[in-house]
């Protein structure tokens, strides 16, 4: 795996730390984020859209990212994209 680090939040003191990869070899983003609390992993995994089953895989996560960290997922998703070009 070739993970690269894009960014952090900045608002982070020492314990928090929200933080975006990106996997080169993979082509894919990569979130630290704050776990979703009860209510919202209900909300999400109740929700029904097309193409979309109900419920939350075991194999994923509802993970919650700051928005003051946008210009650091746009970096990311430039990041991989420039990547998808070699």
């Amino acid at each position: 795996m070739s993970l690269r680090f894009i960014g952090i939040d900045p608002n982070t003191g020492t314990g928090e730390s929200p933080t975006v990869w990106i996997d080169e070899e993979a082509q894919e983003l990569v979130f630290q984020g704050w776990k979703a609390g009860p209510s919202l992993e209900a909300q999400c995994a109740a929700t029904t859209l097309p193409g979309h089953a109900v419920g939350i895989p075991d194999h994923e996560a509802v993970v919650r990212v700051p928005a003051r960290m946008v210009h650091i997922i746009k970096e990311a998703c430039d990041a991989i994209e420039g990547t998808q070009l070699r």
